[in-house]
């Protein structure tokens, strides 16, 4: 076998999060979450941007999170299949109304605790690195109702409580931690990614940034105390990655380019380096507002991630005339149709050297080590007459993006790791479907939540095994 071109010590494994796999949404003494009141359906979309008010739950719509797949009772049963894989890292999130139902509470839900512990207890039983993330789209209700969510500079002391609490209970169990996942969604998703619900007559881009700033403040505390209470703690951001293109050469098509990977990497401009980017004041003041800064808040920032970690899944195109009609309504990041590559089932445009790009630009603007943690391919899968899942197109994909990630080290990039999105089958966050699958591992219900959960290992499962079994070098 070729010698791998992965360091000795990478981290190979997959990624859930908490509300797309757990269910059980009320067991356990958990509060309702914004995830847990997004139904699937034609409402979706129009509640995960914020513009349909959804504070309450319908007896005529059907809501995936609430059962899932039932990660919740079967974790060790997953666990033990990913230890089948070889994983060394496993990507979960802690769900934050699990903890604290209602999000302001002074004391933990003790139930919540010890359901973590055991989950992260039983990684660690297979030699499984947990990586956790606080924040994965995932807002008490009750904070919501009350505060209106990241809009209030409340929410600050509530999570950063929250956070303190998740490191003394999980000390020693838990050192990978992310703060709040694909940070830049708020943008696009202001519901999905932040809780927000606009009022009548509000500045939305006012609310969102602002909200943004809420956040930013709260990571970098959330960053400082995890060094606090264990100095071995590492703490990283989260960016929904994916360079922009210009859709031509023309000036206009590069700027417009320029200024979309400016919205999406503002918030890791701030977080890996310390401060808000000099773009920023422009920006504001083109949207007409001003940030609600508090004294402090400039040296608060300085508490920078130890980590840039990332989502990859697609590149963008970007030009001065794109607008509604021209752009892919597939992704809730817009984009124009790239013609020099293919498309996945669902529109999103595969591009395995994208990820180089984009591993590049970061690691030249950051500076620091690099963690993949989510890519890949979302498909319809079929089980035949022998109960096979043949998944070679999902082989396919993932074999050209390890290889792009392994040219990125070979440029002298440091990387942490890689946990592929969806290791077992999960609902989609973005359509909340089943049939959408990424896992290595098939899980046995459909987009209306009928189906027996059983787990089925596909044909990927054996090629990741092998991949992880040679650290890399084998992705035949």
């Amino acid at each position: 076998m070729s010698a791998s071109i992965f360091p000795d010590d990478f981290l190979w494994g997959g990624a859930i999060a908490a509300n797309q796999a757990e269910g059980a949404y009320l067991a356990g003494g958990k509060g309702l979450s914004t995830v847990d009141t997004i139904p699937h359906g034609e409402h979706r979309l129009a509640v995960k941007l914020g513009l349909e008010k959804r504070f309450s739950l319908r007896d005529d719509e059907f809501y995936p999170s609430h059962e899932a797949i039932d990660f919740y009772h079967r974790y060790k049963d997953d666990i033990a299949l990913m230890a089948e894989m070889g994983f060394t890292v496993f990507r979960t999130s802690i769900a934050w109304s699990r903890i604290f139902p209602r999000g302001d509470e002074k004391e933990p839900n003790a139930e919540g605790i010890a359901f973590y512990r055991d989950l992260f207890a039983e990684c660690k039983k297979h030699n499984i690195e947990p990586l956790v993330t606080l924040c994965h789209f995932d807002v008490p209700m009750y904070l919501v109702q009350e505060y209106g969510s990241w809009r209030s500079r409340k929410m600050v002391e509530f999570f950063t409580h929250y956070a303190r609490t998740c490191f003394e209970a999980f000390d020693g169990l838990v050192k990978y931690w992310l703060t709040f996942n694909e940070i830049n969604i708020l943008l696009h998703a202001p519901f999905s990614g932040a809780g927000l619900v606009f009022e009548e007559g509000d500045n939305k881009e006012q609310v969102k940034y602002q909200a943004a700033h809420h956040e930013l403040i709260a990571s970098a505390l959330v960053t400082k105390i995890a060094h606090e209470v264990n100095p071995d703690n590492q703490v990283g951001c989260m960016l929904a990655g994916g360079n922009f293109y210009p859709y031509s050469c023309k000036p206009e098509d590069v700027w417009a380019a320029l200024e979309k990977d400016r919205e999406n990497l503002f918030f890791i401009d701030v977080q890996a380096r310390g401060a808000y980017p000099s773009y920023s004041k422009r920006l504001f003041r083109e949207k007409g507002f001003e940030l609600e800064v508090l004294p402090g808040d400039d040296e608060i920032l300085k508490n920078t991630v130890d980590f840039v970690s990332f989502s990859y899944y697609a590149s963008r195109c970007a030009s001065g005339e794109m607008n509604e009609l021209n752009s892919n309504a597939a992704n809730i990041v817009k984009s124009l149709k790239n013609p020099y590559i293919q498309a996945s089932e669902w529109g999103w445009g595969i591009d395995p050297l994208g990820l180089r790009i984009t591993m590049n630009m970061m690691y030249d603007r950051y500076q620091k080590p690099l963690f993949l943690v989510e890519n890949g391919l979302g498909a319809k899968d079929e089980v035949n007459a022998q109960g096979e899942i043949n998944d070679d197109y999902r082989i396919d994909y993932l074999r050209e993006h390890i290889k792009a990630m392994g040219d990125a080290i070979e440029d002298g990039i440091p990387v942490i790791g890689y946990t592929s999105w969806g290791c077992i089958d999960l609902v989609s966050a973005s359509t909340g479907e089943m049939s959408k699958r990424y896992g290595f591992i098939y899980v046995d219900r459909d987009d209306q939540g009928n189906g027996t959960l059983a787990r089925t290992r596909k044909k990927s499962f054996w090629w990741y095994k092998k991949v992880i079994a040679s650290n890399g070098a084998d992705l035949s």
